[in-house]
């Protein structure tokens, strides 16, 4: 039975998000949760047919056509399909008998894409669209969603309702840009995959720090974009890199589920080679065209962080990169990495100098980093530093790998 279980959880994972894009595609974004509720109906039903029955030979087809069903029956119930759909269908009857689901391959691409971008509309507010891209594109239960934001399943419900709300009263269509519009939609499409990848990578749940599942997801819809000749340009490819380098290095950042492990620390071993390589192809497809976009200059960054040797020209290298990514992007976590870039070439005096003049007051990043730097100089002001970043940590892993800075110290 647990194996069962298992089976259609994984199941749900890979199909939940197809089913509802498909479903939402045929009969309109006004009826998505009613699409969502035809889907979760299916998996109802294959819990308790195949917990009697068994799990058939080809469980995806079983859920298609389950739903196929439960989508004409729920919208002719709701009489939507005699007010709304039926005078549409009367005029192709010639051709067909009747419209249902189309769970072929193809489309199912297409309406995910459709729908990737309907999510990113820029009616939408940026938190929303990172909700609804878990639901709705990830197959993320309301649980996982509100983990992901340290909140709470109300707000969490509360949020997707407006953002489905806007939807309808913007009237938003599943269908893709015109290619002129595509290159300013893409933007948008492109850093809400960039935060939720970034969300995964490190995460802000309490007993997490780094959430797999979330990058596996986003590096899917990263990819499903460079498979689409308008959406395959140089900085969705420069992102697709960046990521890759990223998820290189996941099992040599955990020694458990709650252990991380800091980059110097890392076994070289353990990095994922296959996916460095991965990186350094979409790498060099991003250098096609003029535009020198933040996931460029970052992806080389990641890079660089895949070569273990820690030489002068490596940092003087990443220095440079962040140099310029502060011009195109600035932040204060560019900033306060920029600071530890330029303690490696420069040295722990030069990098204080700048890194003090940030006073990013509740950051704990920035206390790990003047504890870092304090440690060549003063050990008790390092000392004072870890003990501010210890107090501001959110995790306990956090909060582990600090003290184990201050034992160093005491060392």
């Amino acid at each position: 039975m647990e194996q069962e279980f298992d089976s259609l959880k994984h199941l749900f994972q890979q199909e939940f998000t197809k089913m509802v894009a498909v479903i939402s595609k045929l009969f309109g974004l006004q009826h998505i949760e009613m699409a969502e509720d035809i889907v979760s109906e299916t998996f109802l039903q294959a819990s308790e047919t195949w917990g009697v029955k068994g799990v058939p030979a080809n469980p995806t087809a079983w859920l298609y056509t389950v739903a196929k069903h439960k989508t004409l029956y729920q919208f002719r119930r709701n009489k939507i399909f005699d007010n709304k759909v039926a005078p549409e269908w009367v005029a192709q009857e010639k051709e067909q008998a009747y419209v249902e689901p189309d769970f072929s391959k193809e489309n199912i691409k297409d309406s995910q894409l459709q729908m990737l971008f309907a999510v990113c509309n820029p009616a939408i507010v940026s938190e929303a669209q990172i909700g609804l891209a878990l639901r709705i594109l990830c197959g993320f239960g309301i649980d996982e969603i509100a983990d992901a934001f340290l909140s709470n399943k109300e707000t969490i419900n509360k949020r997707l309702f407006r953002a489905k709300e806007k939807l309808r009263t913007e009237n938003v269509t599943m269908e893709l840009p015109g290619v002129a519009e595509i290159a300013s939609r893409l933007d948008n499409v492109l850093h809400i995959i960039y935060l939720l990848f970034a969300e995964g990578y490190y995460s802000k749940t309490q007993d997490q720090i780094l959430r797999k599942d979330l990058c596996v997801e986003a590096m899917r819809l990263g990819l499903m974009l460079t498979e689409y000749a308008p959406t395959n340009q140089p900085h969705t490819n420069a992102l697709m890199a960046l990521m890759c380098f990223h998820a290189s290095r996941f099992t040599a950042r955990q020694t458990g589920e709650a252990s991380y492990v800091l980059y110097e620390q890392q076994d070289e071993q353990l990095w994922d080679q296959d996916l460095i390589h991965q990186g350094i192809y979409f790498l060099g497809l991003s250098a096609q065209g003029n535009e020198v976009s933040s996931y460029h200059l970052e992806a080389r960054i990641a890079y660089w962080h895949c070569v273990k040797e820690d030489t002068p020209e490596k940092w003087e290298e990443i220095l440079a990169l962040y140099d310029h990514l502060l011009q195109v992007n600035y932040s204060p976590s560019v900033a306060l990495n920029r600071a530890f870039a330029l303690f490696k070439v420069k040295g722990p005096q030069a990098a204080l100098a700048e890194a003090e003049t940030l006073k990013l007051e509740d950051n704990h990043f920035y206390f790990v980093l003047l504890g870092e730097l304090y440690k060549h100089i003063d050990s008790q002001k390092a000392k004072s530093h870890l003990q501010k970043a210890y107090a501001l940590a959110k995790t306990q892993t956090e909060k582990q790998v600090i003290q184990e800075k201050m034992d160093d110290l005491e060392k």
